[in-house]
């Protein structure tokens, strides 16, 4: 009872932390829908390339609010995939205050951060040349908001109730799987994570990516965690971190209704944390 008590109240905290991003990103979201439904999609696409340099910068502030309202845009159509990907590599959440709060992790941020930047704006615009190569401008052209307010009642009850009723929705679907994730971490435990990281395995990247895709921020504390106590490589933490988009991806898949869409990302999301690690590893 009292560990399911202590999961209760991370979840409670952790949803909590998303509500201001959530309601200010709908309230936005349902605004431009109704008074520049037509201009602010032509001034987002007008970015370009840099759009994924954006999404980097803003993605390296250490929470995860930043990949919740990404996933909400990106599901409007109102950014590109790329800076989409680039804020989910760049999302620290954790990171910076657990290395904080461990002796000697102060100097280990701002390399951590500046690869997780490099890595996310490089595979940002990457996956932005791979979509214009292979579909053109069709994702680009794709009628915004669609998604987001199908149903919605938006039409009826204005932009504040209508952003409202988002929020309350993701809101509960956030905090139910968050507290599945957190009992799920907890149970399996830390000295059982370990063994599954296979410290000092050339293949560590690989695993510590697919745990950094777990869609909760108790995954960058772990990595994080084990990274300051000596038992993952600077290249397996980045690419953990690098894959661990908080609660952004989770809220992807219940946001946007282009399953396969989400399934790409994830893939995207993983190959590129992966294949950074295993570059750093050897370049060290």
């Amino acid at each position: 009872m009292k560990l399911f008590l202590g999961v209760l109240a991370d979840a409670a905290v952790d949803t909590a932390k998303m509500l201001p991003f959530l309601f200010g990103v709908y309230l936005l979201i349902e605004y431009f829908e109704h008074k520049a439904s037509d201009r602010l999609p032509n001034l987002l696409r007008k970015l370009g390339p840099f759009g994924p340099i954006g999404g980097a910068a803003l993605g390296c502030i250490p929470q995860c609010g930043f990949s919740v309202a990404a996933s909400n845009l990106y599901s409007g159509r109102l950014i590109s995939l790329g800076t989409l990907i680039a804020v989910f590599v760049a999302t620290s959440d954790e990171a910076v205050p657990i290395l904080l709060s461990h002796p000697e992790g102060a100097k280990k941020i701002l390399p951590l951060i500046g690869i997780k930047i490099i890595v996310a704006i490089a595979g940002g615009i990457a996956v932005d040349l791979i979509v214009r190569l292979t579909k053109g401008r069709r994702n680009e052209e794709a009628e915004p908001y669609r998604d987001l307010c199908e149903d919605c009642g938006c039409d009826e009850h204005g932009v504040v109730y209508s952003a409202i009723m988002h929020t309350v929705k993701i809101t509960v679907f956030v905090f139910a799987a968050s507290l599945i994730l957190g009992l799920g971490i907890e149970l399996l435990g830390e000295d059982s994570i370990k063994r599954i990281l296979m410290t000092d395995s050339p293949l560590q990247p690989f695993i510590t990516a697919l745990i950094g895709l777990i869609p909760n921020c108790a995954a960058s504390v772990v990595l994080t965690d084990l990274y300051a106590a000596g038992s993952l490589s600077f290249g397996s933490v980045i690419a953990g971190l690098s894959t661990g988009a908080g609660l952004g991806l989770m809220v992807l898949f219940k946001a946007n209704k282009n399953l396969k869409e989400n399934l790409s990302v994830a893939a995207a999301l993983y190959l590129i944390g992966a294949l950074a690690g295993i570059a750093i590893n050897a370049a060290g």
